[in-house]
């Protein structure tokens, strides 16, 4: 299961926070429908599966919440709810022309048309444009740095495995073993008290 977030040769496959925001940043000088697929998925951990099946009606714009149905599930009819930041309902608002009247009985239209194969197209682009690549560069990328980011940032994990939509909270935990800021803040902190100081290479290059 630790083959989740690296790969056979150690590489890991999460993107850190500092690559997720370069890449929401590139993602603005794309096409909009393109930048709000980018944002949903960062900020909500769905699959792109899951995103490409959001409506009108996924969209909780009262309570800021996006409702996920959850695809790998044995049966239809499963959803979580995942609050995101208000500024992303307003940007879904704004872009896919949220809270127009829709006529009873009628199916909701869908915030994406395209394809699958189309949206996992789009988001390599951004993600070369943001000089992203190796196995993390990917939209599974994003999928697991929203782990790795809410176990970090203390969430519990019963609320992560709930918003990734895990049924086993033994996958939801593998994102524990991501290394965090707070472990590496106690590695200098070792070091430090171990006096672990590597030498200035460049006065000895000049002797």
């Amino acid at each position: 299961m630790q083959q989740m977030i690296y790969g056979t040769n150690g590489q890991r496959k999460y993107l850190t926070s500092a690559e997720r925001r370069a890449f929401l940043s590139a993602a603005a000088n794309f096409e909009r429908d393109t930048l709000t697929l980018c944002w949903v998925i960062s900020a909500t951990g769905c699959r792109i599966s899951e995103a490409l099946s959001l409506t009108e009606n996924s969209i909780d714009r009262h309570d800021r919440m996006i409702v996920i149905e959850c695809l790998k599930k044995r049966r239809r009819g499963v959803y979580r709810s995942i609050p995101v930041p208000a500024a992303l309902i307003d940007l879904l608002t704004d872009v896919h022309q949220l809270g127009g009247h829709v006529g009873q009985g009628k199916v909701p239209a869908k915030l994406w048309s395209f394809s699958r194969v189309t949206a996992y197209r789009r988001i390599r682009k951004v993600m070369e444009s943001a000089h992203l690549n190796g196995l993390h560069a990917m939209p599974k990328g994003l999928r697991h740095c929203f782990g790795v980011s809410a176990i970090q940032s203390q969430v519990p994990l019963n609320l992560v495995q709930r918003w990734l939509g895990h049924a086993d909270m033994r996958t939801t935990a593998i994102y524990a073993g991501a290394m965090g800021p707070e472990e590496r803040n106690i590695a200098r902190r070792m070091w430090r008290a171990n006096a672990l100081k590597l030498p200035d290479y460049s006065q000895i290059a000049a002797e």
